[in-house]
């Protein structure tokens, strides 16, 4: 005998359509279950169940949880720090327990996703995914044209070979400048070394977008959950070509699933 929940009651509490949009979905077989087209009426297991809607998965766990943090200055991206220090983790509510997706250094403000959820964490972290993400940094000296085409050419640093995928000068004035890079590896305080290494030291440095995800509305210091529909985002993205351009964030910020809390 089948166990489980209906179909569309598991794709409504995503939040991605409402019961009854969830069916017209079923019905018009852009649903699938574990594989299979599923039929309505389909009970799953959302727990152990794939779901995919037009070919994207669906989070339907009930348990999952999937903060968007905007990170402060000073704050370390682990769940314990020795020193003292506070944590992103101390940031978000207690329970479930979440763990940060990749690393910001403590001086590093910006955008930081922190779950419970291991395949959307595997998605946005590992290398072979080829999630981009944005940085806005603040640069002592005045970059030329040809100083943006070294950084997307490439340097070799101290642990191999680095390069920006694309980046821009954003604007300048006295002597500093503000530059935009978008970056595909990720490795330890890898922009700020490549800045360096071509002759502009980073000053300040912010994660503007991981992927397509952008919010320039959520403060510094708060959190809010992701919508469903940003979570189908980042699958989306992941499964396109390592193109910053095909992947730009757009401006919107799931503003009708905010849910912020102050700390």
């Amino acid at each position: 005998m089948n166990q489980g929940e209906r179909l569309q009651k598991v794709i409504a509490r995503s939040g991605l359509v409402s019961r009854r949009g969830a069916e017209r979905l079923i019905a018009a077989g852009r649903v699938r279950v574990n594989g299979r087209i599923a039929p309505p009426g389909r009970l799953v297991d959302p727990e152990r169940a794939e779901v995919l809607v037009d070919g994207v998965p669906l989070p339907v766990a009930p348990e999952r949880v999937r903060y968007l943090l905007h990170k402060p200055e000073g704050v370390v991206t682990t769940t314990d720090d020795p020193h003292g220090r506070r944590t992103v983790v101390e940031m978000v509510p207690p329970r479930p327990l979440v763990f940060p997706v990749g690393r910001l250094d403590a001086d590093t403000t910006g955008l930081l996703i922190l779950t419970n959820d291991g395949p959307l964490a595997n998605l946005v972290a590992h290398p072979s995914r080829g999630m981009t993400k944005t940085y806005i940094a603040l640069v002592g000296g005045r970059p030329r044209p040809w100083d943006v085409e070294r950084l997307e050419k490439g340097m070799e640093l101290e642990d191999g070979p680095a390069r920006a995928l694309s980046a821009r000068i954003l604007g300048q004035g006295g002597a500093s400048s503000h530059l935009e890079l978008v970056m595909g590896e990720g490795r330890n305080r890898e922009v700020r070394r490549l800045c360096a290494a071509a002759g502009f030291p980073v000053i300040q440095l912010h994660r503007a977008a991981i992927g397509p995800l952008r919010d320039r509305s959520l403060p510094a210091g708060e959190w809010r959950n992701m919508s469903a529909e940003e979570v189908r985002n980042l699958y989306r993205a992941a499964r396109a070509p390592l193109d910053p351009r095909a992947d730009a964030p757009s401006s919107g910020t799931g503003g009708e699933e905010r849910e912020k809390a102050r700390k």
